[in-house]
């Protein structure tokens, strides 16, 4: 039994759904369970129409009636008039459009969930209507009957003890009965019922706790890469694809925030060593990347670039030192915030550290400090990880960059950087001549 997953761009219109058609009709008879994204950019919309329920803007309903159009207008490609996953998908958009009939709850995450996860029910079923119609059998499956998380909205904690024995009563029946199983990457569900998300790009986690769950042979991620690459091809030019990694290369690289595989998702597989099949759904011939047990002993330079990053700067308000009993302080209040921090450094009065750039939860952050700690704040930053570097290539990335907050730990190297424009580069460069 093998495990796919399909995320948002390769199922984003109706010629999209086709090529994934295409792809499953080479595992027509194999046992295999799907995991499908919302389409496209359905996620990124669907988190406006919450952030104006949440501020009463009164365009809420307006965002969301273009959102389902749109599913529509890709349906029609697909479908004719009077099928049946016309009203199959329409249901679901009501039990969002309830939501939005409701004032606003004071829990942001909790709305966020239960509206947000419409964009991947919606493209399941949509995905799997097409799939039967044109003769794969699918078993259409709610992945919130599996996947048990705790109550953390946004950033559900999967209960295993509870996912396992799902997994084995829901799925493995269908799988006997024949056919595909498809369902939802991203979402899971409370002890009480209510919808949990994974946290941002969690679907190819859903697809590692399916395998690991159901013991699969292999899970396949399905990307518009040729696999798994050095770096990121809208940012650099002559990348090289990487034929095999290991699962410690594998985490090492998510962890630092490279895009390629959700960084939750390596753990599970490794555990019972399922191999990672990166591929792209575009040539979906060619082999890929590999990650498994098996190593290898040297690879390029493999960099990394977040953006959106914030640099805080903190302050003790007595100008005592910071100490142990601060730092735990400054992490509790982190943590309960879930605020990741990607770098930190501490002098004897301030403690130094890069975090994302979430606003609400900075604002948070900063506030719930004040009584013990001033802060000042630096936005619009790029963090860059360089695995297996070398001084070339780290001159290269510099050029054009002011670097701000650079770390070096055996063989990677982190450096929080600014873009500036040429005037403001040239300048400081003479500067630097100077000195």
């Amino acid at each position: 039994m093998q495990v796919f997953k399909f995320g948002g761009a390769s199922i984003k219109d109706a010629a999209a759904i086709k090529n994934v058609a295409s792809i499953l009709e080479r595992y027509r008879d194999q046992s295999l369970v799907i995991v499908v994204s919302a389409m496209g950019k359905t996620t990124n919309a669907l988190e406006a129409v919450v952030a104006a329920h949440a501020k009463q803007t009164g365009e809420a309903q307006k965002l969301f009636e273009a959102l389902q159009e749109q599913h529509y207008a890709l349906m029609r490609e697909l479908f004719e008039p009077n099928d049946e996953a016309f009203s199959v998908v329409n249901d679901t958009f009501v039990e969002a459009d309830w939501m939005l009939e409701e004032k606003p709850d004071d829990n942001y995450d909790y709305v966020y969930d239960q509206i947000v996860c419409v964009g991947e029910l919606v493209s399941s079923k949509i995905v799997a209507a097409y799939l039967n119609k044109i003769g794969l059998r699918t078993h259409w499956l709610d992945a919130r009957d599996v996947v048990a998380t705790d109550n953390t909205y946004r950033e559900g904690w999967v209960n295993w003890d509870n996912t396992r024995p799902n997994a084995q009563k829901v799925v493995q029946p269908l799988l006997n009965q024949g056919g595909f199983v498809l369902t939802q990457g991203f979402i899971g569900s409370t002890s009480e019922n209510f919808t949990t998300t994974l946290g941002r790009e969690g679907s190819d986690y859903s697809v590692a706790i399916f395998s690991f769950c159901l013991d699969a042979e292999s899970m396949t991620i399905w990307k518009d890469v040729p696999g798994v690459l050095n770096a990121d091809p809208r940012l650099f030019e002559n990348t090289v694809k990487l034929d095999r990694l290991s699962y410690r290369e594998a985490i090492e690289m998510t962890y630092y925030g490279a895009q390629v595989i959700h960084p939750k998702t390596i753990k599970p597989l490794q555990n019972k060593s399922i191999p990672l099949y990166v591929k792209s759904f575009l040539d979906p011939g060619a082999p890929g990347t590999e990650i498994s047990s098996d190593t290898e002993d040297t690879y390029p330079p493999i960099i990394v670039v977040e953006k959106n990053q914030a640099l805080l700067h903190i302050i003790t308000t007595d100008y005592s030192f910071v100490a142990e009993q601060h730092i735990a302080r400054l992490f509790a209040d982190l943590a309960e915030l879930r605020i990741f921090v990607n770098m930190m450094q501490n002098t004897a009065i301030s403690f130094t550290i890069c975090v994302p750039n979430v606003p609400d939860r900075l604002e948070k952050f900063v506030k719930g400090i004040s009584d013990e700690f001033r802060v000042k704040r630096e936005d619009g930053l790029e963090l860059i990880t360089v695995r297996h570097y070398n001084e070339e290539t780290v001159a290269n990335l510099k050029k054009g960059m002011i670097v701000l907050f650079e770390e070096r730990i055996r063989n990677t190297l982190q450096m929080v950087v600014r873009n500036v424009p040429a005037v403001e580069r040239r300048a400081v460069e003479l500067e630097r001549a100077k000195g």
